[in-house]
């Protein structure tokens, strides 16, 4: 494995997605490679960062087997030639049901190798209060089981998506796996995120002294939806240390230092200091 590093940069990209592909992946490589410039070594990509088409369900149209195809091909390529560790946003990923696909999370090393996948869990399947808006995404997506870690040079990083913010015990289980940074690859609406996306991450930082990495979608899509924006890096003790200001594409970088997480969860051990019996039966 590479030295580990207590100290480097991360970037969060935040995009506005469309229904062409090859514009996306174009764009996107425009971003990486902003990103890169900027020494960022750990490079989150939004969720559905490929394709944000008219119809959820033609993410089943693009969906990749895992291991192969033309989106994980460009992940592969971008990590390898910037020499990045990439979390490739969600990819449509094909499972045994035809008419459902996986929304899978994807770490690649600096070589460009899949270190990790991780199938979204908490599926989105609301409607807005006060909006004219519901979302049904168990229609197209079946929801993954496993909870996903991976030891990197640059710290373990657990991985999330998007909806999966609002459930803290995910978040638990990631820390008793000993993630130190978590990834949430998103696209949360614009009424939901002004409501509760700043606060859900910092929420999730503070209670886990954790990094938490938020990259949004942002703006008007193809099918209508409006995404929030305001991707967000946010430090363990719920400081946000980079945050975009609008809805428009962009790349935010902060600087991370672990050894500096190390003392805080020394000094401040509330992450040890859990003593409820549940919380240590499903936990731990």
């Amino acid at each position: 494995m590479e030295q580990s590093n207590s100290l480097f940069k991360c970037a969060a990209i935040q995009m506005n997605s469309s229904a062409d592909i090859t514009d996306n992946l174009a764009r996107c490589a425009q971003l990486i490679k902003q990103a890169a410039a900027q020494q960022a070594k750990l490079i989150v990509l939004p969720e559905t960062f490929a394709f944000m088409g008219k119809s959820l369900k033609e993410q089943i149209a693009i969906a990749e087997t895992l291991g192969r195809g033309p989106i994980q091909d460009f992940l592969a390529q971008q990590a390898h030639q910037h020499q990045v560790w990439l979390v490739g946003g969600t990819v449509p990923i094909k499972n045994q049901r035809a008419q459902q696909v996986y929304a899978t999370c994807l770490l690649l090393n600096a070589r460009g190798e899949r270190v990790a996948a991780y199938n979204k869990i908490h599926l989105f399947d609301v409607d807005l209060p006060d909006q004219n808006e519901s979302y049904r995404e168990s229609n197209v997506f079946q929801s993954g089981h496993d909870v996903v870690c991976a030891d990197t040079p640059l710290g373990c990083i657990g991985l999330s998506v998007c909806y999966d913010l609002r459930f803290p015990e995910l978040f638990r289980m990631l820390i008793a796996k000993n993630a130190e940074i978590i990834v949430l690859p998103s696209a949360f609406t614009k009424h939901t995120g002004e409501a509760h996306w700043r606060l859900l991450l910092r929420a999730r930082a503070v209670e886990n002294q954790a990094w938490v990495i938020g990259a949004n979608q942002a703006g008007v899509h193809a099918n209508g939806r409006s995404t929030y924006g305001h991707s967000a890096i946010v430090e363990p003790w719920g400081k946000v240390v980079a945050e975009a200001q609008s809805d428009a594409e962009q790349v935010i970088v902060a600087e991370i230092n672990r050894d500096k997480q190390a003392e805080l969860r020394t000094r401040f051990p509330c992450i040890e200091h859990r003593n409820i019996a549940l919380s240590l039966q499903h936990y731990t």
